[in-house]
């Protein structure tokens, strides 16, 4: 019999640099789960985006056994990493805080190509970019 899934966690956690302490050890205590079962392997694994952030699909069983996987750095921060801005914009409508180029996308879309649900590569740009406009980050060719 397969084992039963009973929980999906979604953790943003510095690269190389996860702990016993919150937010994975809170989170992975409330289920029951060994946290060195994951911080060891997941420090090793993520040791070449020491001090980013990367997003972690932890899926936890039954059996407080659980599988994860991680899924690399945000879209936002590797959009305000390329166009050198510290964060997007509270009124993103009213308020720009910087433009990003149609090649400087194209770049972040293939970074995150295998993560986003597009086809092909224009539509990750277009995702990409529907991402930058809501942080307030205008688009231009």
């Amino acid at each position: 019999m397969a084992k039963q899934a009973i929980g999906n966690l979604k953790l943003r956690i510095p690269g190389g640099k996860a702990t016993a302490g919150p937010p994975v050890g809170s989170t992975l205590g409330q289920w029951g789960l060994n946290m060195m079962d994951f911080i060891n392997p997941f420090n090793e694994a993520t040791k070449d985006y020491m001090g980013k952030d990367v997003i972690v699909h932890i899926k936890v069983y039954d059996d407080r056994s659980f599988d994860w996987t991680c899924l690399g750095r945000p879209v936002d921060d590797l959009i305000r990493e390329e166009i050198g801005i510290q964060k997007g914009s509270g009124k993103p409508n009213a308020d720009k805080v910087g433009k990003i180029t149609r090649a400087q996308l194209e770049k972040i879309a293939e970074i995150k190509k295998d993560q986003l649900n597009a086809i092909d590569t224009e539509g990750a740009v277009k995702i990409i970019a529907g991402t930058a406009r809501s942080m307030g980050v205008e688009v231009v060719d």
